[in-house]
C-alpha cells in the first residue's frame, strides 16, 4: 500500500520541485497534490498552472494512475488519523504543530488543503500521524499558490505574547510582542494570505495574555487588522479543565465575513473540572522519577521565592484536580505538574500522558524521543476544546 503512494510521489517529485519554496521539502507538495487528487480539492501552486489533469497525466505516463476512490481508500488505510470520507469544508492549518487543532476541524467534517510548520522534529511527528508532510517556514512561501480554502486555521507563535515569555525577553533585553522580528509579525502572513484567499471563516489560538499584552494595544491591532478585512470578530477566554485533566486558559478568536445574518456564539465550557488522576499510566518506568538533587532543587528554590514573594513555585501536583498548564520546557525540570509516589521522589507525565492531558486519541504516534515529545504536546492545543469550537461554527456559519 505504501509502496503505491510512494511511488506516486516519485513520479511527480520532477513536476513539485519547480514550485517547492524555500524551507520546505518537495515531499510537502507531493503529498499535498496525493491528497487532492483524492478528494478532489484545491492545488498548491494552482496558481502556477499546475492542475489535476496535469498530475494525473504524469501518473498515467507511469503507468500509476488509479481512479480517486481507489486512492482515497489507500490514504485512508495508510494514515493513523484518518480525515473524514465525504468532507463538509476545507481548511488549511498554519503554525499547524503536530496537528491538534487539524484533528478537532477533521472532527468536524473539515479536510486539510495546506499545511504549513516551521519545526523540523514536529513536521515528522505531523507527518507521520496525518499521511502528508508539512511546509515549511510560511514567510517563503508565495500567498498565491496556497489552495483556496473555507477556513483558515493558525495557533500563531506564542511566545512573544506569554507572560513568561515578554519576562524573559524582558530580562535579557530582547523585544516581544510585534516588535520580536522571529515570531511576533507572523500574525501579519495571516493577513497576507487572508487579503488574496479571503476564507469564509478564520479561527485563531493564542494565550491568554495576548488580549493583555502592551496594554491592550496588540490585541487592538489584530482586531482591527480583522475587521478591517472585513470580518466579525468574536473572541473567548476558555479555560480547557472541564473537557481535558488541564487547567490550560488560552484566548480563542472566530471571525466571520461580515455579511453573514448570524451572531456566532462561543460553546460554553462550565462543566466540572476532570482530574488529572484519570489519565494517569498505573506502572512507569523508573526513568520518568526526578534525581535527588533536581528534587532538593526544586524544595530549596520554591522556599526562597515564597520568601520574597516571587518566582516559580513547584509542589507535586493533586491527583483529584486538574493539572497545571503543560508548557514546551516541561521536559526540563517537570515543576509545572510533578507526579507524587510513594517512598520515592515524584516523576514526570509520560509523554503518552502529556498526550492524554491535551485530549489527543490514544492512536496518536508519540516522537521517539522524550525531549521533543514533551516540546511538542507543551506548544500544542486542547483538542477537545478545538472540536467543541469547530463544530458550533460549523453549524452556525457555514
Amino acid at each position: 500500500m505504501q509502496d503505491i503512494l510512494s511511488s506516486i510521489e516519485v513520479a511527480l517529485s520532477p513536476l513539485a520541485i519547480p514550485v517547492t519554496p524555500e524551507g520546505s521539502l518537495t515531499k510537502a507538495v507531493t503529498d499535498q497534490w496525493i491528497f487532492a487528487l483524492a478528494y478532489d480539492k484545491p492545488l498548491y501552486a494552482a496558481g502556477r498552472g499546475i492542475s489535476h489533469s496535469q498530475l494525473i497525466q504524469v501518473l498515467h505516463d507511469n503507468e500509476l494512475f488509479i481512479d480517486r476512490e481507489h486512492l482515497k481508500q489507500q490514504l485512508l488505510t495508510a494514515t493513523v488519523i484518518k480525515p473524514p470520507q465525504e468532507p463538509a469544508f476545507t481548511f488549511i492549518d498554519l503554525f499547524a504543530g503536530i496537528g491538534g487543532m487539524r484533528i478537532g476541524f477533521q472532527n468536524a467534517g473539515g479536510t486539510c488543503v495546506f499545511s504549513s510548520e516551521y519545526d523540523k522534529n514536529a513536521q515528522e511527528t505531523y507527518a507521520r500521524n496525518h499521511g502528508d508532510f508539512p511546509f515549511g517556514d510560511i514567510t517563503k512561501i508565495p500567498v498565491e499558490n496556497i489552495p483556496d480554502h473555507d477556513v483558515l486555521i493558525g495557533g500563531f507563535p506564542c511566545q512573544p505574547f506569554s507572560h513568561a515569555g515578554v519576562s524573559a525577553r524582558n530580562a535579557v533585553g530582547k523585544e516581544h510582542g510585534f516588535k520580536c522580528e522571529t515570531q511576533g509579525n507572523l500574525f501579519f502572513n495571516i493577513m497576507d494570505i487572508v487579503a488574496i484567499k479571503k476564507p469564509k471563516i478564520l479561527f485563531l489560538e493564542n494565550v491568554r495574555n495576548i488580549e493583555r499584552h502592551d496594554g491592550g494595544h496588540t490585541f487592538k491591532v489584530i482586531k482591527q487588522s480583522i475587521e478591517d478585512a472585513g470580518y466579525v470578530f468574536k473572541y473567548a477566554i476558555i479555560d480547557s479543565s472541564s473537557v481535558v485533566p488541564q487547567r490550560r486558559v488560552r484566548c480563542y478568536m472566530v471571525c466571520y465575513d461580515k455579511d453573514l445574518p448570524v451572531d456566532f456564539q462561543f460553546p460554553e465550557f462550565q462543566g466540572v473540572p476532570i482530574p488529572l488522576k484519570t489519565i494517569l499510566e498505573p506502572t512507569v518506568d523508573a526513568s520518568f522519577t526526578i534525581s535527588d538533587r533536581l528534587w532538593k532543587g526544586h524544595i530549596d528554590r520554591t522556599q526562597r521565592n515564597l520568601e520574597r514573594g516571587t518566582g516559580f513555585t513547584a509542589y507535586t501536583a493533586d491527583l483529584n484536580k486538574p493539572s497545571n498548564t503543560l508548557v514546551a520546557r516541561y521536559g526540563k525540570d517537570g515543576k509545572e505538574c510533578l507526579i507524587p509516589q510513594e517512598g520515592k521522589n515524584p516523576r514526570l507525565l509520560t509523554p503518552r500522558e502529556c498526550a492524554r492531558l491535551q485530549g489527543f486519541p490514544e492512536e496518536f504516534l508519540l516522537p521517539k524521543a522524550k525531549t521533543p515529545a514533551y516540546k511538542q504536546f507543551g506548544n500544542s492545543v486542547s483538542v477537545p476544546v478545538i472540536e467543541q469550537i469547530s463544530k458550533k461554527m460549523i453549524k452556525d456559519l457555514m
